[in-house]
């Protein structure tokens, strides 16, 4: 991902966020997990051999969506509001019943937190609902509903 200010969004992923730094190199800041953030001018150098004067009309053009999963929404989406992020939704409710925020970083890219399924699957059981119904909402495979509730899942 290509962003216009380094420091900035470092501080925003690692601090908002709560990503970890593997490995810092000043223009290249790279998270663990496989995530990495590049100084959008110092890319544009290095790929085109020259300076983008436009740099910042062509970040965050909502066509690009960053992903990470929380099973504590309501305590990051505290942490969001507290940081005056701008959201495009708050906590809501998917139709398949994952509970998700979508906000802007500060180079307005879209990103989403969501519940993983596991904990999602985990949160309709508890509510009373069969894992049949589970299976038809979430649209996961009965099998993998089935094993979930029988505390066989050790992923979320």
């Amino acid at each position: 991902m290509f962003v216009k200010d380094i420091s900035a969004s470092r501080a925003f992923y690692e601090n908002v966020l709560g990503q970890k730094i593997e490995y810092d190199f000043g223009e290249d800041v790279m998270f663990q997990g496989g995530f990495a953030m590049h100084d959008a001018n110092h890319m544009s150098q290095l790929l085109f051999n020259r300076p983008n004067p436009h740099i910042d009309n062509k970040l965050g053009k909502e066509n690009f969506e960053l992903y990470f999963e929380c099973e504590e929404i309501d305590k990051i989406f505290s942490r969001l509001h507290d940081n005056k992020v701008t959201f495009i939704h708050t906590v809501k409710e998917q139709p398949w019943g994952q509970r998700a925020i979508r906000f802007y970083d500060p180079d307005n890219h879209i990103i989403e937190i969501g519940e993983p399924m596991p904990a999602v699957i985990r949160r309709l059981l508890k509510s009373g609902i069969s894992e049949e119904e589970v299976a038809k909402r979430t649209s996961m495979p009965l099998e993998e509903i089935v094993k979930i509730n029988s505390g066989a899942d050790l992923s979320a």
